[in-house]
């Protein structure tokens, strides 16, 4: 893992592969780890940049609160760091969450999105008090409730299940707490999505417990353009479930393809 200084805050990242860049962005509570499967499919074409989220993985924790404009802009910052003025992006639930964030502020800098079992839509009041409530037993308790919450909602596979868990256990309370209320802030972005007329693609597995592949489906009518990837049988982790099919979809961001 490289690091680097962004706004404050010291970001980890890995970079692999030459061609055209590709940012990979993980999900919650994850790290850069989840796209260990997919990054040898996809070096042959890519420069791939895959960062830890700020407090996540080998990146800082940061104590105050923040919201998905900030991850995008550590991911910008990050960019102007390595000298890459564009670049195609791909997020894995929270992470597209991030990228969505990433493509409302920094529209000129994009040249693909890649939602991978995510959406667009912003929590619902019920969702949202569900996330301030398992970000306040994080903070009496620890993350130990949310790794046994969350490993079966992920996948039903067994040996995916004890690969997650330990992602998950590496990470910190406070990593948690932050990306639990960012979540629960952030806004609708269908807008967003419809007025991009780079290449999109959304790959999400049928059988995801945690995102309903519904959203992605409504995603695809907001931006008909797009191109949507079902996986039959997979969970919320397509790309550790069917790692081909979710890297054959990723390489449709790439410029001429």
């Amino acid at each position: 893992m490289q690091k680097t200084i962004v706004n404050g805050i010291e970001l980890a990242y890995a970079r692999r592969g030459q061609g055209q860049p590709l940012v990979l962005l993980h999900g919650y509570p994850l790290d850069h780890h989840i796209w260990d499967e997919v990054t040898p499919l996809l070096e042959d074409k890519f420069d791939l940049l895959l960062p830890d989220l700020r407090g996540f993985g080998e990146s800082a924790t940061v104590a105050t609160p923040y919201t998905m404009d900030d991850y995008a802009s550590d991911i910008a910052a990050l960019l102007d760091s390595l000298h890459i003025a564009k670049t195609a992006i791909a997020g894995h639930s929270m992470g597209g969450y991030v990228a969505l964030a990433f493509v409302r502020l920094f529209p000129d800098r994009v040249t693909g999105l890649g939602l991978i079992a995510s959406q667009t839509l912003a929590d619902s009041p019920e969702r949202k008090e569900g996330r301030y409530k398992s970000a306040a037993e994080a903070a009496e308790q620890g993350i130990g409730g949310i790794v046994e919450a969350m490993t079966p909602k992920f996948t039903s596979d067994s040996n995916l299940q004890a690969f997650v868990r330990q992602v998950m256990q590496r990470q910190t309370p406070q990593a948690c707490i932050g990306a639990l209320n960012a979540m629960a802030k952030r806004p609708d972005s269908t807008s967003v999505l419809a007025s991009l007329t780079c290449p999109i693609v959304l790959v999400h597995g049928d059988a995801d417990t945690l995102i309903p592949v519904e959203r992605a489906r409504e995603a695809k009518e907001a931006a008909p353009h797009a191109l949507l990837v079902e996986v039959p049988g997979a969970g919320h982790l397509p790309m550790l479930e069917a790692k081909e099919q979710t890297a054959r979809a990723l390489t449709t961001l790439y410029k001429g393809a």
